[in-house]
C-alpha cells in the first residue's frame, strides 16, 4: 500500500509540473545592426557571387535587408589579378566567362569590401581536394532493418590526400544543388574527424554514410549529389561553429552567439565591424540517381 502511495505521490507531482505552464513573452533587445558579408569562392567555373546583408532582431521573421551600395573587389595575392564585382538582383557578382574560373589552386585571395567610410578584408586560400570516386545506396526498411522509414541510404566513397593535413566540407543534396534541397553539412580532416589520426584513408563510415537524412531517406528516381569542398583550417573551424549553433537545443542547450568572422577593419582604431567569413575551395561533386 505504501509503495502504490508513493507511485501516486509521484504521478500527481509529475502531472502539477507539466500543469504550471505558461507561455512567457520575452522583450529582447533589438541590439546593434551589423553588415553581415557572405562570401565563398571556389574553383568551379564561370560567375562568383557574394551577398552581403544586414543582420535583423533574433525574434523577427523578416528576410535580412539587403546592403547594395558596398564596392566590393576580391584580389588574386598569386598572380596579381583583381576582380571587380557589381551589384543586381539582391548579390554581388563577377563573371569571367563561361569556363573561366577566377578559383585557382593554391593561390591565396583577398576580399575588399568597403560600405561607407569603412574598408573590411579577409585572406583565404583555395587548397587541393580529392575527387569522389562513386555513390552507392542500399534498401532499407523499418520493419526489417530497424530504419527510422523505407527508403533507400546512400554512401559516398573518397580517399584523403596523401601527404599533409587536409581539411575537407561535405554537404549533400537531393535532386538539385539548390539550397532548398540540400540535405546534411559536415567537416572532416584527412577523411576522419581529427588531426594526425590517419592519412590518405578513406572516409569513414560516419562521414561517408552521413550524406543521408535518416529520418528522410532517399527513395526510387530521386537523385543523390555529393559535393566534396576543401578549405583552410581556419575556414573549417568556422564551418564547425556554424553547424554547432544549428544544432544548438534541448535541455543542455548552450548560450546563442556569434560565430567569429575573419573579415577586419582595416582601420586599426575603427570600430565598426561585420560578420560573417570569406573562405576559398576547390569543390568536386558526384551524382547517383536511384533505380532498382
Amino acid at each position: 500500500m505504501k509503495k502504490i502511495l508513493n507511485i501516486a505521490i509521484v504521478l500527481a507531482a509529475a502531472a502539477a509540473f507539466t500543469a504550471c505552464e505558461d507561455v512567457i513573452d520575452l522583450e529582447v533587445p533589438k541590439g546593434k545592426v551589423l553588415p553581415v558579408v557572405d562570401a565563398w569562392l571556389t574553383d568551379e567555373p564561370g560567375a562568383q557571387h557574394i551577398r552581403i546583408t544586414e543582420t535583423v532582431p533574433y525574434t523577427s521573421q523578416a528576410p535580412a535587408p539587403v546592403i547594395g551600395d558596398a564596392v566590393v573587389t576580391l584580389t588574386d595575392l598569386t598572380d596579381g589579378k583583381v576582380y571587380p564585382f557589381t551589384f543586381a538582383n539582391g548579390q554581388y557578382t563577377h563573371d569571367p566567362g563561361a569556363g573561366v574560373r577566377i578559383g585557382k589552386l593554391n593561390h591565396a585571395y583577398k576580399l575588399r569590401v568597403e560600405i561607407k567610410s569603412n574598408v573590411f578584408e579577409a585572406i583565404d586560400t583555395v587548397k587541393r581536394v580529392p575527387e569522389i570516386d562513386s555513390i552507392t545506396y542500399e534498401y532499407k526498411s523499418k520493419e526489417n532493418d530497424g530504419a527510422e522509414e523505407d527508403g533507400y541510404l546512400a554512401r559516398f566513397h573518397g580517399r584523403d590526400l596523401a601527404g599533409a593535413t587536409d581539411y575537407y566540407w561535405i554537404r549533400s543534396f537531393r535532386n538539385t544543388r539548390e539550397n532548398k534541397n540540400r540535405l546534411v553539412d559536415m567537416t572532416a580532416i584527412d577523411g576522419s574527424f581529427a588531426e594526425n589520426v590517419s592519412d590518405s584513408s578513406i572516409f569513414i563510415l560516419p562521414l561517408s554514410e552521413g550524406i543521408t537524412r535518416y529520418d528522410k531517406p532517399f527513395q526510387l528516381d530521386e537523385t543523390v549529389i555529393v559535393r566534396l569542398s576543401s578549405c583552410t583550417k581556419a575556414s573549417h573551424e568556422f564551418i564547425g561553429q556554424v553547424n554547432s549553433q544549428l544544432s544548438n537545443g534541448g535541455l543542455f542547450a548552450k548560450i546563442l552567439e556569434n560565430v567569429k568572422s575573419n573579415i577586419i577593419n582595416t582601420n586599426n582604431t575603427g570600430k565598426e565591424r561585420v560578420l560573417g567569413w570569406f573562405g576559398a575551395s576547390s569543390v568536386r561533386y558526384k551524382e547517383k540517381k536511384i533505380a532498382r
